[in-house]
């Protein structure tokens, strides 16, 4: 027989299996003999009271046979043969879409410009020791894609996209923790990400499918005219290869500008798209803690505590919106520059939480108004914007110039607020090293001011969070592309160019690993659908 129940319990006893498995079995007046199962199935915490509890559902198999805990199965079948389809990209979007490829018996062919997952830890290391960003492969490009060594989280509002418990059944199935499938918030961690994506590539290569590294595409060939192209016959790559396929899916990530400047100049439509820049802030992990849990520290069952701000600022007219972006708890600050020249910084945690600090994007909508520079870029003025930026803040942290520095201006919370720049900045997870500015001076009004009015907010509602007790490091600007690529609604095919799909993060269709895997497999069902016949 199988019973199901939720428990509301203190976190020793939810996060301890005996302790749970005691409570389980007491609350349905059953026995603990060896033949009981207690499978939990959802879990999440509740800290929004004193006293912190958990919400578990579970299952309790007395004498029967627990169902496989997941469905799916990886690859058996051999599409070495069969009609071949592009995947440029080896993102979740890109890796996800060329597994549903294979179930739908066409060979994907996957570009990724940048190296495998195992290489890009010497090219990551070169800029964390060295200030040395490889253009091609980074914590942006490589096999992976931006999330394989920035986090790994596979929380996601989009399930109206596709099914999620699917894309956690196929982690799950190339070596992610099971826990992943319990856990609300589910993180599998930037340290264990690198072996559950080689599996994902093991499964392409074992079914006859091709994975290239260090393979960049340059060019699209096109039919139509110069100015109207109307399909998309194939890719061309930097060494002058050729390749066609039945379709291409463009997976290649919110940073690949050269991707977007291509089609821009090929006349394959794209548009601008809301986005959001700004900083990342980052404190001790102990403080965020006392304030999410209401106690001291957490203790030896609760994980690092996290959190979610937004608010609204009004600048010159305008209402935008500030808050935080991608929150890494027990996490580090990296360098997410994808040119030298370039600083970025985006957000880290391992599985298990365990640094010191806690980070995370504090961001403000970018308006119209804000572009207005950059008019004569058309739909790629976001980019300019980025790029800008970006190229300041390099300058800002780097009092000798050099355009090879990874040195991260920054500024001290209550200092920036107040308008003072820091006597000295705290210790950081960041370790290319930081730079005290006044970061006014690094960052447009209309991020700063906007900034300013959020953090005071925020002060209100997290006592801690605007003091010198915390730093903001600049800049935070790739959390989503400035551009959409335009497709069809229900075909994901783009809107004038036949056999492109448009797929994931740098389309302008996912945020995360998850809807952008959702997304993936989305594009290789519409592109079989129309095109395998």
């Amino acid at each position: 027989m199988t019973h199901q129940l939720s428990l509301t319990l203190p976190p020793e006893l939810a996060f301890d299996e005996s302790a749970f498995r005691e409570q389980a079995l007491r609350h349905l007046s059953l026995p603990d003999t060896s033949d009981m199962v207690v499978r939990k199935r959802r879990q999440s915490i509740d800290a929004r009271n004193r006293q912190v509890r958990v919400k578990v559902d579970a299952e309790v198999y007395a004498g029967n046979t627990p169902p496989p805990l997941i469905q799916y199965q990886r690859p058996q079948t051999d599409v070495s043969q069969s009609p071949q389809a592009i995947v440029v990209g080896a993102g979740p979007a890109g890796l996800f879409a060329a597994l549903r490829l294979i179930e739908l018996g066409i060979k994907p062919i996957v570009l990724e410009r940048g190296s495998d997952v195992r290489a890009r830890r010497r090219d990551l290391a070169a800029i964390n020791k060295d200030h040395v960003v490889n253009p091609e492969s980074n914590y942006c490009f490589g096999e992976g894609g931006a999330g394989t060594y920035s986090d790994g989280k596979l929380y996601t509002r989009s399930t109206k996209r596709g099914d999620v418990r699917r894309i956690l059944e196929i982690f799950v199935a190339h070596g992610a923790t099971e826990q992943i499938l319990v856990d609300a918030h589910p993180h599998i961690g930037t340290n264990k990400l690198p072996n559950v994506v080689t599996e994902l590539r093991e499964s392409i290569l074992n079914a006859g499918g091709e994975v290239r590294f260090n393979t960049k595409v340059t060019d699209l060939i096109l039919t139509g005219s110069p100015t109207n192209p109307n399909e998309l016959k194939g890719v061309v790559l930097a060494n002058g290869e050729e390749l066609t396929g039945i379709g291409v899916i463009l997976a290649t990530g919110h940073s690949a500008r050269d991707i977007f400047q291509l089609l821009h100049k090929r006349s394959v439509r794209i548009e601008a798209k809301p986005f959001a820049m700004g900083v990342r802030i980052e404190h001790q992990q102990s403080l965020i803690d006392q304030f999410q849990y209401h106690r001291p520290t957490r203790g030896d069952y609760l994980p690092a505590a996290s959190y979610s701000l937004v608010t609204q600022s009004r600048f010159k007219g305008v209402d935008r919106g500030v808050f935080s972006f991608c929150m890494c708890p027990g996490g580090f600050i990296v360098p997410a520059a994808t040119a030298p020249g370039e600083l970025v910084v985006n957000g880290m945690s391992p599985s298990r939480r365990d640094s010191q600090f806690a980070n995370s994007g504090l961001v403000v909508a970018i308006a119209d108004d804000d572009l207005r520079p950059y008019a004569e870029e058309g739909p790629l003025a976001g980019l300019a914007l980025q790029q800008d930026l970006e190229r300041w803040a390099c300058k800002m942290g780097n009092s000798q110039g050099s355009i090879d520095s990874q040195t991260a201006p920054a500024q001290c919370v209550a200092d920036f607020v107040d308008g003072r720049v820091s006597a000295g900045l705290l210790p950081t997870s960041y370790q290319p090293g930081l730079a005290s500015v006044d970061m006014a001076d690094v960052l447009p009004d209309h991020i700063t001011q906007p900034l300013r009015q959020g953090l005071r907010d925020f002060g209100r509602k997290m006592r801690g969070y605007l003091s010198n007790e915390g730093q903001i490091i600049g800049v935070e600007s790739r959390t989503s592309s400035p551009v959409r690529i335009p497709r069809d609604r229900d075909t994901c095919e783009h809107v004038t160019v036949r056999r492109l799909f448009p797929c994931g993060e740098g389309a302008g269709y996912a945020g995360g690993i998850v809807s952008a895997a959702m997304d993936g497999e989305r594009c290789a069902e519409e592109l079989v659908k129309l095109y395998s016949h």
